[in-house]
């Protein structure tokens, strides 16, 4: 079995997850039964994908235990406040047929409306102290959101799960959550092209860098497998996401070998600052911000 990374109240969660953004709802259920069957204990989620039924049906299908998976999922912006996201915590649990989730997260810092993100963050204490999650954290957040949550809040995230990949690694994000012993979870952690809606149109692909590619010939291994093991010897978790049997295969097969020091350094190198996903600062299109999360 993999090495489990250790969050900051002692909870462990495997490094490799399935991630399901964009994913589209009938074809969710069967990736996440392969992932499973492949060896993921670990399956990212969020209400605003809009598949979480989809992914509990999976883990059901799968014949593995809802025990030996470790299950996540997003609280979105348009439920936030105190006694919302309660209520948002019901209606995810009630379509992932659980009644617990491993990690609960706020899906934005929404910097418009904080007073709210901090009404909603305190709501995810509550559902820890109940029992109800086992651990809590953030997406997105940077580090000003960070410092402004943490001064009107008890509890300090476990996770802050971020865009992170060799053209965009966020090191001052990284720096803050390792301040606070918050654990850095990559989205797109192989840095592929992924449609955003609202965001602009210039996107970079990782997977085709002439640097990760000649690492990928040297290893013998795939520009994607390449990317992820940068990032698990960094210590982060990743969730690559994908519905195709064979790459959600070859996204867990990262466990037999290592990259040097100098690939290491070369990938580090390959920073350029710019994202390919929203701005968390950056207005929010309100028909995306506001959008009603179904009940069932």
């Amino acid at each position: 079995m993999t090495n489990e990374l250790t969050l900051n109240n002692g909870v462990t969660l495997p490094p490799i997850g399935l991630g399901v953004y964009q994913s589209p709802p009938e074809e969710t259920s069967a990736a996440v039964e392969a992932a499973l069957k492949v060896g993921y204990r670990h399956i990212d989620t969020a209400a605003a994908y809009g598949n979480e039924r989809q992914v509990g049906e999976g883990i059901r299908n799968s014949g593995v235990d809802r025990d030996e998976v470790f299950l996540e999922t997003k609280i979105w912006v348009s439920d936030y406040g105190y006694d919302e996201t309660l209520h948002a915590f019901d209606k995810a649990t009630r379509k992932l047929g659980f009644d617990t989730v491993d990690l609960l997260i706020l899906h934005q810092p929404a910097p418009d409306r904080f007073d709210q993100t901090v009404g909603a963050y305190n709501a995810l204490e509550r559902l820890l102290a109940d029992g109800k999650v086992r651990a809590i954290g953030v997406s997105n957040f940077m580090r000003h959101h960070l410092d402004n949550l943490l001064a009107r809040t008890e509890i300090v995230p476990a996770v802050n799960q971020i865009e992170c990949h060799p053209y965009f690694s966020q090191p001052d994000v990284q720096a803050v959550n390792a301040e606070h012993g918050i654990l850095t979870q990559a989205w797109s952690p192989i840095g592929g092209i992924t449609f955003y809606p609202g965001w602009g149109e210039h996107r970079t692909n990782v997977l085709e860098d002439d640097t990760v590619t000649s690492i990928a010939g040297a290893t013998g291994k795939s520009p994607a497998q390449v990317l992820l093991r940068w990032q698990l010897q960094h210590g982060r978790s990743a969730i690559p996401k994908s519905t195709n049997p064979g790459r959600i295969a070859q996204n867990f097969d990262v466990f037999d070998f290592e990259l040097t020091d100098q690939q290491m350094t070369a990938l580090d190198g390959l920073d350029t600052g710019e994202r390919n996903g929203p701005d968390p600062d950056g207005p929010m299109r309100k028909d995306i911000a506001e959008r009603t999360i179904p009940e069932d």
